[in-house]
């Protein structure tokens, strides 16, 4: 059940940053960013029938062409690889930037499908008008069960606020992956890893090919 919920919410923060494509403006406070991008992935998701059936090219192409540009996957593949990202070559970092990325698209997009009844709740948001780093705390109510946490991390860069970090029921994305990041990179280093996703993520595209369309 929690793995439920962690991959639909996950999923309901990455298909809407997805889905807002260029109507993002630079000079967007982030607690409205949030709040836009939310309600546009819940209106969605609510009225394609394509999304409700679990169409993972529609959802993937979507994502892929428009998720760039905000969220900062750079530094969220920064973290969770910890110090070794320090001792990574520029190529090195980005293969494995690029990977990870891969992954959570294929992991989380396709839980889109299970978006169905839910409303996105916002707690008062309190930031300085000069912060650059700040959290958006929201909360997911459903028609059954409890509300649902979940908060985005978020950094202001020369295009506008980009998310780096999600928090799902307590739970940090970048944490979850930094203990099996640093346990494969002691295994066999920073290569090692990114061939570890490399390979998740080609099992991942023939099983999505062979799934259907």
């Amino acid at each position: 059940m929690m793995k439920k919920f962690w991959n639909t919410l996950v999923a309901l923060m990455i298909s809407a940053v997805a889905v807002t494509g260029l109507a993002h403006a630079a000079d967007e406070a982030p607690d409205q960013l949030i709040k836009r991008l939310s309600q546009e992935i819940l209106d969605t998701a609510k009225n394609d029938k394509d999304i409700q059936a679990g169409n993972q090219k529609k959802i993937y192409d979507m994502v892929e062409g428009k998720i760039l540009p905000f969220i900062d996957f750079q530094r969220m593949t920064s973290l969770a690889a910890g110090k070794s990202w320090r001792e990574a070559t520029p190529e090195q970092q980005k293969q494995l930037t690029t990977e990870f990325r891969t992954l959570l698209i294929f992991t989380y997009s396709g839980a889109m499908s299970q978006i169905k009844d839910q409303r996105v709740e916002f707690k008062p948001f309190r930031a300085a008008a000069d912060d650059t780093d700040v959290e958006v705390k929201t909360s997911v109510v459903q028609s059954r069960g409890e509300p649902i946490q979940l908060n985005y991390r978020l950094q202001k860069s020369a295009t506008g606020w980009k998310i780096y970090d999600i928090n799902v029921l307590g739970a940090w994305l970048v944490e979850t992956y930094k203990g099996s990041f640093s346990a494969e990179i002691s295994r066999s280093g920073i290569d090692g890893l990114i061939k570890t996703l490399s390979d998740k993520n080609k099992k991942l595209a023939a099983a999505s090919a062979k799934g259907g369309k």
